[in-house]
């Protein structure tokens, strides 16, 4: 009965947090966001603002609300620096919806709930890679992110509509996501060492992804659980947590640094 509570808070609690991230939540952000589309997404400024927008972010699903939404994050981040507070977490929702769909899963194990994990983790996985296109290539050219995204989602969908509506195969399912993990850290690993000396902060995103890497082992263990609780697939959803608290680090230290040179640019022009 207590182990059945706990598992029920513990459910609970991860439903709350899934609600949203803290920049998510931030009275400036959402005033900033209404007021943006107040003044941007209806009647003629919607109209000029399709007229002026790119194909590629018209095929990619970029709407006008998104466009307010990525500014006002900005202007939040501002905010916060200038107050001398650190950079709140936005749109946090991947990360948490997996884990979520993770505990739903381990706490009754049905067709659907069994489902919702192993497409959640895909997506967490597929989000990585476009995380990592974004940093290293989507800055400099933001066409061929958006381009990456969509054909990021059409994979998805195509995994998804497989899975659920011809066959859902364990074997191919594991061999499609060890794949993409592989690309996702080769691509990683790659940008981190040619940066290493420039990006002094690129060590803690190398830490994060040998860790992931080698916790990935303890999928492939098998032995009785400790205490009866704890097997190895338990064991590796516990040591997942402070690896994406340190990949958080990476990407504020990251955020930061982006934001600084931002800044230098402007002072320059």
């Amino acid at each position: 009965m207590a182990g059945r509570a706990s598992r029920l808070l513990l459910l609970a609690g991860a439903a709350a947090l899934a609600s949203g991230s803290q920049g998510d939540r931030e009275p400036v952000y959402r005033e900033c966001v209404l007021q943006c589309e107040e003044r941007n997404c209806s009647g003629g400024a919607l109209k000029h603002f399709r007229s002026r927008q790119p194909i590629y972010m018209s095929l990619a699903g970029w709407t006008c609300r998104d466009d307010c939404k990525y500014e006002c994050m900005w202007v939040t981040v501002g905010l916060y620096l200038q107050e001398g507070h650190q950079v709140p977490q936005f749109h946090g929702k991947v990360s948490l919806n997996a884990w979520f769909w993770s505990t739903v899963f381990h706490t009754k194990d049905t067709d659907l709930t069994e489902k919702m994990d192993y497409f959640c983790a895909s997506t967490v996985i597929l989000h990585s890679i476009y995380l990592c296109c974004v940093r290293t290539v989507g800055l400099q050219h933001p066409a061929v992110a958006n381009v990456f995204r969509a054909l990021l989602l059409l994979l998805l969908t195509a995994h998804v509509s497989y899975l659920s509506l011809i066959h859902f195969d364990y074997g191919y399912n594991l061999a499609a996501n060890v794949a993409i993990g592989l690309v996702n850290v080769v691509w990683w690993l790659a940008w981190c060492l040619w940066n290493r000396r420039r990006l002094p902060h690129v060590r803690k995103c190398v830490a994060v992804v040998l860790l992931l890497q080698g916790l990935s082992l303890l999928e492939l263990l098998d032995f009785p659980p400790l205490f009866w609780v704890l097997d190895a697939h338990a064991i590796w959803h516990i040591s997942t947590i402070p690896v994406h608290v340190l990949f958080f680090s990476f990407l504020e230290d990251d955020s930061l640094y982006l934001l600084k040179e931002s800044e230098a640019k402007l002072k320059l022009d």
